[in-house]
This record gives structure tokens, sequence and C-alpha cells, in this order.
């Protein structure tokens, strides 16, 4: 039963006269006829004793004007709670520091300027992590590099690209270079995010690394920004790391140009499609990309 149609016979048997009902509803008297008799058709009863000028309520029509109110009373609650819980909703967004930083905080604070009452809930995870928490639903929304091989039920917006550096301990030779080419690289210790959780990275470093013809020696791997800057700076190895992570580096470590440069980082939010058309998530993403944009070009000039 469509409540469009039970919200017409109500207005109908409440007011006592069609004619009134069709111009409150807005509608004409016809239409607001068809749809009673639409009602009574998908019910199988008659509800209305037509006469030539009135009309009375049969026994269905007095029950289902009774029961329906509290019906509609009912679907009326239930549409306020569904709009103040998407009002209140709550984003899990999977990211990665050394990626959003300068780009996941201003966005997020002009997010809860439009939606005050909405949260955005954070988890710092792997690159594998993230793509499986938005597969499980344990994620809405991530911030990261897309992986090589396509998801197909995850959706991407490009927020940024961002080229590459080399993080060196400041005790090492290379600090004494304006700018590292691959012969800079060759047989150097690396410190390498694991292969396991970040396999995209593992490939496209080591691929890079085997098209310049350069033979580097893994160090370390790491299961995180936090832990691949620690090895660095303890002088384990040097790192392939995006110029993004520039405001996470500590004094003991210098960035350094890489000339030529492997394909630029892409950084990107991803969801599930069928979330891609969720408002409050739309907002949070439309943000991102400003403040993408922003930081692109207060970084570039």
């Amino acid at each position: 039963m469509e409540l469009r149609l039970l919200r017409s016979f109500i207005a109908a048997a409440e007011d006592g006269n069609i004619s009134k009902a069709a111009v409150r509803l807005g509608m004409t008297q016809p239409a607001l006829s068809r749809q009673i008799k639409t009602l009574e058709d998908e019910l199988g009863v008659p509800l209305l004793e037509r006469g030539a000028h009135s009309f009375s309520l049969t026994a269905s029509g007095d029950l289902l004007l009774r029961e329906g109110k509290g019906l509609l009373e009912r679907a009326d609650m239930l549409e306020h709670r569904i709009r103040a819980s998407a009002k209140a909703q709550t984003i899990r967004v999977g990211y990665s520091p050394s990626l959003t930083a300068g780009i996941l905080a201003p966005a997020m604070e002009a997010f809860s300027q439009l939606h005050p009452k909405a949260r955005v809930e954070l988890s710092d995870l792997s690159s594998l992590e993230m793509v499986e928490g938005l597969q499980k639903g344990a994620l809405d929304l991530v911030v990261t590099v897309p992986p090589v091989k396509e998801v197909p039920e995850i959706s991407w917006v490009t927020l940024q690209q961002q080229a590459w550096r080399v993080a060196v301990p400041r005790q090492h030779a290379l600090t004494a270079k304006a700018s590292l080419g691959p012969k800079d690289l060759h047989e150097q210790r690396l410190v390498i995010y694991n292969q396991r959780e970040y396999p995209d990275y593992w490939a496209m470093i080591t691929g890079w690394f085997k098209s310049q013809g350069i033979n580097a020696r893994v160090a370390s791997e790491c299961d995180g920004v936090t832990s691949l800057i620690s090895a660095v700076e303890a002088g384990l190895g040097v790192a392939l790391v995006v110029e993004r992570i520039a405001c996470l580096i500590p004094e003991r470590i210098v960035l350094k140009p890489l000339k030529p440069q492997p394909a630029p980082i892409c950084i990107s939010a991803g969801t599930l499609e069928r979330q891609s058309r969720d408002k409050v998530i739309a907002v949070f993403i439309e943000e991102l990309k400003r403040a993408g944009e922003i930081d692109y070009h207060r970084t570039t000039t």
C-alpha cells in the first residue's frame, strides 16, 4: 500500500468532501478520485459509499481511516529519525598520515562547519587495510593511493598528485648533493614499506629501480610511516617517500629531490560505488578536493 495513496484517502475522509480535500492537497478532484479508486483496487475492498454529491465511509474505510492515521504518524516519525541520523552521521575514514598531511585536517574543519552534528572517525591504516575495510563495510571513505589493480566496486576521486623525494639520514654522504639520481641510489641500503601491507608501493619502487638499473639492498621493511621515519633517522638506510611527508620529517633527516622522477603519486579519496551517492560523504570529499587544491598551490608557489 503506497503511503501517497493513503494520505489522499485520509484527507478526503477527514474533510468529508473530495473537492475540499483535492484543494488542500493541491490536485484536481478527478485526480484525487482516481487515487482513492487505485487504493481500493489494491486492497480489493470498497472504502467509500458514493452518492450523487457526497460519500460515506464503508466499514473497511472507517477502519483504514483510524489505523491509517497511526501508520502515517509512524512513517513521518521514521522519516524524521532517518533525516536526523543523517545529520548526525558518522563517517569512518581510513588514511595514511604521510599522504594526507595538509589535506585531511583543513577538510575536516571545513566539513564540520557544514555538518556540525556529523562525526569523522579516523583510522591510520596500510593501503591494503584500507581497501579491505571498504570492501567489508568497516570504512566509509579512504584517502590513499588507488591500487594498481582496479577494484570494481570502489570509485576514486583524485585529490592531489605528489612528486617523490629521497629521505636521507643527515649524517649520510648523500646529504652533500643538491639532488639525487639513479646512480646515487645504486647499492644503497633501502628502507621500504613492507610488501604484504603495501604491495603497490613495493611494486612501484622495485619496478622503477629495475628500470633504472639500480641494485639496492632492502635494509628494513616497515609497517607504517612512523616506523619508516624512525628507521631512516636511525641510519638504517634511505627511503623513497612522497614530498607530502615533509611536515613529518625530523631534523635528523633530509629530503632530497630525485631526477628523473618515478610516476607521481596520485592521492585519492575512495568509496564504495553505492556510497558515492551519499550526500554527506560527497560533501566531505568535496572539502578534501578543495583542501588538496589549496595545499598544492601553497606548496608550489
